[in-house]
């Protein structure tokens, strides 16, 4: 089997086991995390109704710091995007990522907006 393929079933398998046990809806949407080698993108999802509340991407940011720093900055804009939209909690949605690094920054930079897990 080729390394990659099997890469990709590790993943989306990870993926699939997370989000079974998490579900938003419009009173506690989900905080969900996309994390590429450049960047990161974190949207507020809506699962009931199946749309997207809010969303932010690192390029929103004005400053150029380390990834990690970037992340925290991240969290602080969703949740002050989410705070304007009168939301206080939140699931966190890590989605196949372990809770390490600039996942964990995301979810302390939207504690440190305001948020609640």
């Amino acid at each position: 089997m080729n390394l990659q393929k099997l890469k990709q079933q590790n993943k989306a398998r990870l993926h699939r086991k997370v989000r079974a046990k998490i579900q938003g809806t419009s009173e506690r949407p989900r905080l969900t995390v996309f994390r590429s080698n450049l960047s990161m993108y974190v949207q507020v999802i809506d699962d009931e109704a199946g749309k997207t509340i809010v969303s932010a991407h690192t390029k929103e940011l004005k400053k150029k710091v380390s990834k990690i720093e970037q992340a925290l900055e991240l969290g602080k804009l969703i949740a002050s995007k989410v705070k304007d939209k009168k939301i206080k909690t939140v699931v966190f949605d890590r989605s196949s990522y372990r809770y390490h690094g600039r996942v964990k920054a995301v979810a302390e930079g939207a504690r440190e907006g305001g948020l609640e897990f």
